[in-house]
């Protein structure tokens, strides 16, 4: 196992990945790309490191952006985080956050209403009722969902969760792509 301080921060063997699904030769990108075909070949076995401008030759040929090739390329090792427990209204939430995603485990009685929800961002969110039946409020709908039941909605807009009964209720915020 690499420790952190010899960790690869991305593998361009994915590379090798791309090249095959577009059934394409080593030989075939170089002469797409320009770039040797010695170096495609070393960059897939992780074996050097390559400039940015070699990385967009190669990402072009791809129909895809560096930003895209280094982000298929950075090194995908599991990340691991601890729960946060935290009350938001009457509802009872344990929380775990990644940079792209957040997703919350909640509980409430019936009766219990959650209206200013934390976390918002420019983030899709998703409710799902495990258990129970929760009233859930936009600025001009209201749904009633019951267990089994989910809803997708833009997380900027005004929004209400009220415990019709005693709930369970699982939360996901999907952090949106660049708008821009």
């Amino acid at each position: 196992m690499m420790s952190p301080t010899n960790e690869l921060i991305c593998d361009f063997s994915i590379l090798r990945d791309l090249r095959k699904r577009a059934n394409m030769s080593i030989a075939r990108l170089s002469g797409l790309c320009g770039v040797s075909a010695s170096v495609i070949s070393k960059l897939e076995r992780n074996q050097t490191t390559a400039e940015m401008e070699t990385l967009f030759r190669i990402a072009r040929v791809f129909g895809l952006t560096l930003s895209d090739l280094i982000s298929l390329a950075e090194n995908r090792r599991a990340h691991c985080v601890s729960s946060v427990r935290y009350l938001s209204g009457d509802f009872h939430f344990d929380r775990v956050a990644y940079s792209n995603l957040r997703c919350m485990h909640a509980v409430a009685p019936a009766g219990a209403t959650v209206s200013s929800p934390e976390l918002h961002r420019d983030d899709y969110e998703l409710c799902w009722v495990l258990k129970g039946k929760l009233l859930f409020t936009l600025p001009e709908e209201s749904h009633e969902l019951c267990a089994g039941q989910s809803i997708q909605f833009d997380a900027l807009l005004p929004h209400t969760y009220k415990a019709l009964e005693d709930c369970e209720i699982v939360i996901v915020h999907l952090r949106k792509e660049k708008r821009f």
